[in-house]
């Protein structure tokens, strides 16, 4: 558009270009401009070249709100910093990084950006996208560990001895597991500061420059055979356990859906959180297996599970809770797939891992019990794999875990880039006798388990389970 000596009528009047925006330069101050938009909405802009010749444009205001006399005045100021050597674009997006940066001043505020930056993909300190799974253990770890200890406290105040103290914390409450991911998590938070703000919002990483607080034991607890019978028979009824508190017994609030959840760890030795997760289009009852999706393994990587008959009895109870629970709230059954273990305030969402394990610690108490959690039924069904008792491969123990492979050289590149193999028959045959030995400890032998009794090793699995039908390309 040709310059004009703009005018107060004139910038009240000018109509609008529908879909388009039009620029009306004045000629009393070179480079101002009032740009009208199609939707008939008015800004005052300065056009000019800094230093090094770069034409800039700079945003000075709406109009009515900037009218025609303050707009020049501003121009007129901004033009003679630009004479000087300035270059007031620079300037205000460097007062707008600044705004964000004051904003950002506790770790609360800075570890919600950082999982905003993550979940966006911006930062990838290993090269690579995080994975939803890290992401929710990062979450569940600030959630538990972090935010009462050090999330209101500005960044700017935290010290190493601040970070040591809280980990220190930690390790003085006997959770010493989670304090090297608690470490981690607070040095990926401050790293991500740093690279993101140029020292605009911390100068340094106190998370960094000592050793690591606490040791990581490995937990080697397993069930005996009456404690996993006293578990079992305690899950059945959840309801009846009580604890004793200062004015009676109290129930300890497990629903029969979450104890479901931790049968289902023991029979198919898969992880709590992959369990809870279980979702309708994840399991084929005809081929009796379940594919757990790489989004929700602990690897990334998709794991098969053969379902023995112990597994699909335990989901087919778990599906007919969840029926009765839709009709109580009154939602009216859906046709679509569903998740199997939904929570109870929403349907989209299945129950959470440390809902479980908060659970479980009340639970062990109950029935008598001491030093157990849900994953040493994990650990105590790969035990009795590779036990006399099972006298299941190393190799093939690994697979039903779901670990990527107990091989090493050569054999693991093989393993890792040349092999699709789900060695499903093998881990059928696995988890077939391990939820008949399960069966047999706790006392819950169905008619089922019953007639599958002799059936000869390896040939359990019907037609449709064949090996070659579940091979598929990893990644």
């Amino acid at each position: 558009m040709a310059s004009r000596l703009l005018t107060a009528r004139f910038c009240e009047g000018v109509k609008p270009t529908p879909g388009k925006q039009i620029a009306h330069p004045d000629t009393q101050v070179r480079g101002l401009e009032l740009r009208v938009c199609g939707d008939g909405r008015k800004a005052w802009s300065l056009r000019y070249r800094n230093r090094e010749g770069k034409q800039r444009r700079l945003a000075l205001g709406a109009f009515p709100a900037v009218d025609l006399a303050g707009a020049r005045t501003a121009a007129l100021l901004h033009l003679g910093r630009v004479a000087g050597g300035a270059d007031p674009v620079v300037e205000k997006k460097r007062e707008v990084e600044q705004a964000r940066a004051q904003a950002l001043i506790t770790f609360d505020s800075l570890a919600d950006a950082y999982f905003e930056a993550c979940e966006r993909g911006e930062w990838q300190p290993k090269g690579k996208p995080q994975r939803p799974r890290t992401l929710a253990d990062s979450r569940a770890c600030h959630r538990r560990h972090v935010t009462n200890v050090i999330g209101s406290l500005p960044v700017t105040d935290i010290r190493r001895t601040t970070v040591r103290q809280l980990l220190r914390g930690m390790v003085a409450k006997g959770i010493e597991a989670q304090t090297k991911r608690t470490h981690a998590f607070i040095r990926q938070v401050f790293a991500w500061a740093i690279a993101e703000f140029d020292d605009e919002v911390v100068k340094f990483n106190p998370a960094v420059g000592f050793s690591p607080i606490g040791r990581v034991k490995a937990r080697l607890r397993v069930y005996s055979d009456d404690e996993l019978r006293t578990l079992w028979n305690g899950l059945k009824s959840p309801a009846d356990l009580v604890l004793p508190g200062k004015t009676g017994p109290l129930q300890i609030g497990m629903s029969r859906q979450m104890a479901i959840i931790v049968q289902l760890v023991a029979v198919t030795l898969q992880r709590k959180a992959e369990v809870a997760g279980m979702h309708e289009r994840e399991l084929d009852f005809v081929a009796r297996t379940w594919l757990v999706p790489g989004a929700r393994t602990k690897n990334g990587w998709p794991q098969l599970v053969p379902l023995s008959r112990l597994a699909i009895d335990l989901i087919e109870e778990a599906k007919r809770l969840r029926r009765e629970m839709g009709d109580a709230d009154g939602r009216s059954p859906s046709n679509e797939p569903a998740l199997i273990f939904p929570a109870r305030n929403d349907p989209n969402q299945w129950v959470r891992g440390d809902s479980i394990t908060h659970a479980m610690r009340k639970v062990i108490p109950a029935l008598g019990l001491q030093n157990l959690c849900v994953h040493d039924l994990r650990r105590t069904g790969s035990t009795a794999l590779t036990s006399e008792r099972l006298r299941v491969t190393p190799f093939i123990r690994s697979k039903v875990l779901g670990h990527r492979t107990d091989a090493g050289g050569g054999a693991s590149v093989s393993m890792l880039h040349y092999d699709a193999n789900e060695y499903v028959v093998d881990k059928r045959d696995a988890l077939e006798r391990w939820a008949k030995l399960l069966a047999e400890i706790v006392g819950d032998r169905g008619p089922d388990l019953a007639a599958n009794e002799n059936v000869p090793r390896g040939e359990g699995a019907p037609k449709s389970a064949d090996p070659g039908i579940h091979h598929f390309t990893r990644g």
